[in-house]
Protein backbone atom coordinates (compact mmCIF):
# COMPACT_ATOMS: atom_id res chain seq x y z
CA UNK A 1 0.00 0.00 0.00
CA UNK A 2 1.28 3.50 -0.80
CA UNK A 3 2.52 6.10 1.93
CA UNK A 4 2.33 9.51 0.65
CA UNK A 5 3.46 12.72 2.03
CA UNK A 6 0.86 15.23 0.92
CA UNK A 7 2.76 18.90 1.41
CA UNK A 8 5.96 17.39 0.18
CA UNK A 9 6.03 18.84 -3.53
CA UNK A 10 3.63 21.43 -2.59
CA UNK A 11 4.31 24.50 -4.63
CA UNK A 12 6.67 22.66 -6.86
CA UNK A 13 6.92 22.42 -10.39
CA UNK A 14 7.99 18.77 -12.01
CA UNK A 15 8.31 17.64 -15.03
CA UNK A 16 8.34 14.10 -15.26
CA UNK A 17 9.67 12.04 -18.98
CA UNK A 18 8.12 8.93 -20.02
CA UNK A 19 4.82 9.51 -17.84
CA UNK A 20 2.33 7.88 -19.85
CA UNK A 21 2.81 4.34 -18.54
CA UNK A 22 4.68 2.24 -15.75
CA UNK A 23 6.91 3.72 -12.77
CA UNK A 24 6.73 7.13 -15.09
CA UNK A 25 2.94 7.37 -14.66
CA UNK A 26 3.64 5.92 -11.10
CA UNK A 27 5.63 8.87 -10.67
CA UNK A 28 3.44 11.16 -11.46
CA UNK A 29 0.74 10.20 -9.74
CA UNK A 30 2.48 10.43 -6.11
CA UNK A 31 3.77 13.98 -7.24
CA UNK A 32 0.26 15.59 -7.76
CA UNK A 33 -0.82 13.79 -4.37
CA UNK A 34 1.70 15.06 -2.59
CA UNK A 35 1.01 18.74 -3.49
CA UNK A 36 2.96 19.19 -6.81
CA UNK A 37 2.10 20.31 -10.38
CA UNK A 38 3.03 17.99 -12.92
CA UNK A 39 4.18 18.32 -16.64
CA UNK A 40 4.02 14.38 -17.93
CA UNK A 41 5.73 13.71 -21.49
CA UNK A 42 5.55 10.73 -23.43
CA UNK A 43 5.52 10.42 -27.29
CA UNK A 44 2.48 8.06 -27.21
CA UNK A 45 -0.95 10.21 -27.36
CA UNK A 46 -1.83 7.90 -24.14
CA UNK A 47 0.13 10.68 -22.13
CA UNK A 48 -3.07 12.88 -22.24
CA UNK A 49 -5.31 10.24 -21.16
CA UNK A 50 -3.04 9.87 -18.00
CA UNK A 51 -3.18 13.94 -17.19
CA UNK A 52 -6.71 13.79 -17.20
CA UNK A 53 -6.86 10.55 -15.16
CA UNK A 54 -4.32 12.73 -12.56
CA UNK A 55 -7.08 15.86 -13.23
CA UNK A 56 -10.21 14.01 -12.52
CA UNK A 57 -8.94 12.79 -9.09
CA UNK A 58 -8.15 16.33 -8.29
CA UNK A 59 -4.09 16.40 -9.15
CA UNK A 60 -2.72 19.48 -11.04
CA UNK A 61 -1.28 17.65 -14.26
CA UNK A 62 -0.55 18.48 -17.59
CA UNK A 63 0.45 16.91 -20.72
CA UNK A 64 2.68 17.07 -23.96
CA UNK A 65 3.72 14.72 -26.13
CA UNK A 66 7.04 14.78 -27.70
CA UNK A 67 9.41 12.38 -28.98
CA UNK A 68 12.44 12.78 -26.77
CA UNK A 69 15.01 10.39 -28.46
CA UNK A 70 15.27 13.90 -30.92
CA UNK A 71 16.88 17.51 -29.21
CA UNK A 72 13.82 18.87 -31.01
CA UNK A 73 11.22 17.10 -29.21
CA UNK A 74 12.84 17.81 -25.75
CA UNK A 75 13.32 21.56 -26.23
CA UNK A 76 9.28 21.14 -27.30
CA UNK A 77 8.51 19.23 -23.98
CA UNK A 78 10.68 22.19 -21.69
CA UNK A 79 9.04 24.79 -23.80
CA UNK A 80 5.57 22.98 -23.02
CA UNK A 81 6.44 22.41 -19.38
CA UNK A 82 7.71 26.49 -19.01
CA UNK A 83 5.15 27.70 -20.81
CA UNK A 84 2.03 25.63 -18.19
CA UNK A 85 3.95 25.36 -15.39
CA UNK A 86 6.04 28.71 -15.27
CA UNK A 87 9.46 26.82 -13.89
CA UNK A 88 10.89 23.72 -13.65
CA UNK A 89 11.64 22.77 -10.12
CA UNK A 90 12.28 18.89 -10.77
CA UNK A 91 13.27 17.43 -13.82
CA UNK A 92 12.83 13.21 -13.65
CA UNK A 93 14.10 12.02 -16.70
CA UNK A 94 12.06 8.01 -16.97
CA UNK A 95 12.32 7.39 -20.70
CA UNK A 96 13.78 4.26 -21.67
CA UNK A 97 13.46 0.09 -21.59
CA UNK A 98 14.62 -2.92 -23.53
CA UNK A 99 13.54 -3.42 -26.68
CA UNK A 100 15.03 -6.78 -27.16
CA UNK A 101 16.36 -9.50 -25.23
CA UNK A 102 19.42 -11.70 -26.75
CA UNK A 103 23.11 -12.38 -26.53
CA UNK A 104 24.99 -9.32 -27.90
CA UNK A 105 26.21 -11.57 -31.06
CA UNK A 106 22.54 -11.46 -32.08
CA UNK A 107 21.79 -7.97 -32.27
CA UNK A 108 21.99 -6.38 -35.55
CA UNK A 109 23.57 -3.33 -36.32
CA UNK A 110 19.94 -1.31 -36.26
CA UNK A 111 18.56 -3.01 -33.06
CA UNK A 112 22.12 -1.61 -31.10
CA UNK A 113 21.57 2.19 -32.56
CA UNK A 114 17.74 2.00 -31.80
CA UNK A 115 18.57 0.90 -28.19
CA UNK A 116 21.13 3.67 -27.50
CA UNK A 117 18.36 5.80 -29.11
CA UNK A 118 15.94 4.33 -26.75
CA UNK A 119 17.41 4.65 -23.32
CA UNK A 120 20.37 6.91 -23.74
CA UNK A 121 19.62 10.45 -25.64
CA UNK A 122 16.17 11.43 -24.13
CA UNK A 123 18.11 11.58 -20.71
CA UNK A 124 20.73 13.63 -22.55
CA UNK A 125 18.41 15.64 -24.69
CA UNK A 126 16.29 16.97 -22.33
CA UNK A 127 18.85 17.80 -19.42
CA UNK A 128 20.38 20.12 -21.88
CA UNK A 129 16.90 21.84 -22.85
CA UNK A 130 15.93 22.31 -19.28
CA UNK A 131 19.47 23.35 -17.51
CA UNK A 132 19.85 26.77 -19.29
CA UNK A 133 16.60 27.30 -16.98
CA UNK A 134 17.60 26.03 -14.24
CA UNK A 135 20.92 27.97 -14.00
CA UNK A 136 19.05 31.44 -14.69
CA UNK A 137 17.05 30.54 -11.50
CA UNK A 138 20.23 28.89 -9.48
CA UNK A 139 18.78 25.60 -7.85
CA UNK A 140 16.37 22.51 -9.30
CA UNK A 141 16.95 19.01 -8.75
CA UNK A 142 17.26 16.32 -11.94
CA UNK A 143 16.34 12.95 -11.00
CA UNK A 144 17.25 9.99 -13.54
CA UNK A 145 16.29 6.48 -13.82
CA UNK A 146 19.15 4.48 -14.70
CA UNK A 147 19.14 0.61 -13.71
CA UNK A 148 20.91 -2.18 -12.42
CA UNK A 149 21.13 -3.57 -15.87
CA UNK A 150 24.30 -2.61 -16.37
CA UNK A 151 25.11 -5.87 -14.51
CA UNK A 152 22.54 -7.92 -16.73
CA UNK A 153 22.29 -10.64 -19.73
CA UNK A 154 20.86 -10.39 -23.05
CA UNK A 155 21.03 -6.65 -23.12
CA UNK A 156 24.15 -5.45 -23.84
CA UNK A 157 23.22 -2.14 -26.19
CA UNK A 158 20.55 -1.30 -23.24
CA UNK A 159 23.31 -1.72 -20.21
CA UNK A 160 25.28 0.52 -22.40
CA UNK A 161 22.71 3.12 -22.58
CA UNK A 162 21.70 3.16 -18.89
CA UNK A 163 25.70 3.22 -17.81
CA UNK A 164 25.65 6.69 -19.75
CA UNK A 165 22.63 7.81 -17.82
CA UNK A 166 24.91 7.02 -14.56
CA UNK A 167 27.77 8.83 -16.14
CA UNK A 168 25.36 11.88 -16.65
CA UNK A 169 24.58 11.85 -13.63
CA UNK A 170 27.60 11.90 -11.48
CA UNK A 171 29.55 13.92 -14.44
CA UNK A 172 26.41 16.86 -14.45
CA UNK A 173 26.80 16.22 -10.80
CA UNK A 174 29.83 18.12 -10.54
CA UNK A 175 29.23 20.27 -13.01
CA UNK A 176 25.88 21.99 -11.54
CA UNK A 177 26.78 21.98 -7.70
CA UNK A 178 27.71 25.30 -8.33
CA UNK A 179 24.48 27.04 -8.90
CA UNK A 180 22.47 25.22 -6.19
CA UNK A 181 21.39 22.33 -9.06
CA UNK A 182 21.22 18.70 -7.59
CA UNK A 183 21.80 15.67 -9.94
CA UNK A 184 20.97 12.17 -8.48
CA UNK A 185 19.36 9.00 -9.76
CA UNK A 186 17.91 5.80 -9.59
CA UNK A 187 18.99 2.29 -10.61
CA UNK A 188 15.73 0.32 -10.75
CA UNK A 189 15.46 -3.24 -10.72
CA UNK A 190 13.14 -5.55 -12.24
CA UNK A 191 9.55 -4.35 -12.12
CA UNK A 192 6.57 -5.91 -11.99
CA UNK A 193 4.33 -3.64 -14.04
CA UNK A 194 0.68 -4.58 -15.99
CA UNK A 195 0.75 -4.65 -19.50
CA UNK A 196 1.88 -2.32 -21.21
CA UNK A 197 -0.49 -0.49 -23.50
CA UNK A 198 2.34 0.60 -25.91
CA UNK A 199 4.51 -2.33 -25.83
CA UNK A 200 8.57 -1.54 -26.14
CA UNK A 201 9.38 -3.50 -28.89
CA UNK A 202 7.79 -6.73 -30.92
CA UNK A 203 8.39 -9.07 -28.13
CA UNK A 204 9.82 -12.55 -28.68
CA UNK A 205 9.69 -13.84 -32.25
CA UNK A 206 9.74 -17.61 -31.31
CA UNK A 207 10.57 -20.04 -28.81
CA UNK A 208 14.91 -18.84 -28.53
CA UNK A 209 14.12 -15.19 -27.85
CA UNK A 210 11.23 -16.42 -25.27
CA UNK A 211 14.31 -17.91 -23.51
CA UNK A 212 16.53 -15.38 -24.08
CA UNK A 213 13.69 -13.23 -22.59
CA UNK A 214 13.59 -15.16 -19.53
CA UNK A 215 16.74 -16.19 -19.02
CA UNK A 216 16.55 -11.96 -18.23
CA UNK A 217 14.33 -12.88 -15.74
CA UNK A 218 16.10 -15.49 -13.81
CA UNK A 219 19.15 -13.51 -13.58
CA UNK A 220 17.11 -10.03 -12.47
CA UNK A 221 15.59 -12.59 -9.40
CA UNK A 222 18.39 -14.36 -8.73
CA UNK A 223 20.36 -11.43 -8.11
CA UNK A 224 18.30 -9.60 -5.79
CA UNK A 225 18.72 -10.36 -2.42
CA UNK A 226 14.71 -10.06 -1.69
CA UNK A 227 14.41 -12.64 -4.40
CA UNK A 228 11.48 -10.80 -6.10
CA UNK A 229 10.68 -8.39 -8.18
CA UNK A 230 10.06 -4.95 -6.74
CA UNK A 231 6.37 -3.08 -7.54
CA UNK A 232 6.07 0.21 -9.17
CA UNK A 233 5.22 2.12 -6.01
CA UNK A 234 8.67 0.87 -4.31
CA UNK A 235 10.24 2.32 -7.68
CA UNK A 236 8.21 5.35 -7.13
CA UNK A 237 8.93 6.18 -3.96
CA UNK A 238 12.73 6.18 -3.94
CA UNK A 239 12.42 8.47 -7.02
CA UNK A 240 10.36 10.99 -5.44
CA UNK A 241 12.64 10.69 -2.09
CA UNK A 242 15.80 11.93 -4.27
CA UNK A 243 13.54 14.54 -6.03
CA UNK A 244 12.25 16.11 -2.47
CA UNK A 245 14.24 18.37 0.29
CA UNK A 246 14.02 15.12 2.33
CA UNK A 247 17.32 14.42 -0.22
CA UNK A 248 18.85 17.99 -0.73
CA UNK A 249 22.46 16.80 0.70
CA UNK A 250 22.43 14.49 -1.65
CA UNK A 251 23.79 15.37 -5.13
CA UNK A 252 25.84 12.85 -7.51
CA UNK A 253 24.23 9.72 -6.17
CA UNK A 254 23.17 6.68 -8.06
CA UNK A 255 20.54 4.65 -5.58
CA UNK A 256 20.22 0.94 -6.43
CA UNK A 257 16.49 -0.08 -6.11
CA UNK A 258 16.91 -3.70 -7.01
CA UNK A 259 16.19 -5.79 -3.77
CA UNK A 260 19.37 -6.15 -2.83
CA UNK A 261 20.88 -6.16 -6.29
CA UNK A 262 23.52 -3.24 -6.71
CA UNK A 263 23.72 -3.75 -10.70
Amino acid sequence: MSSFAPERFSGRSVMITGAAQGIGLAVARRIVREGGEAMLVDRAELVHEAARELRADGGQAHSVAADLEHYEGAQQATDAALEQLGRVDVLINNVGGTIWARPFEHYAPEQIQAEINRSLFPTLWTCRAVLPHMIERAGGTIVNVASIATRGVNRVPYAAAKGGVKAITTALAMELAQYGIRVVATAPGGTQAPPRRIPRGPGPADDQESRWYQQIVDQTTESALLKRYGTLDEQAAAICFLASDEASYITGSILPVGGGDQG
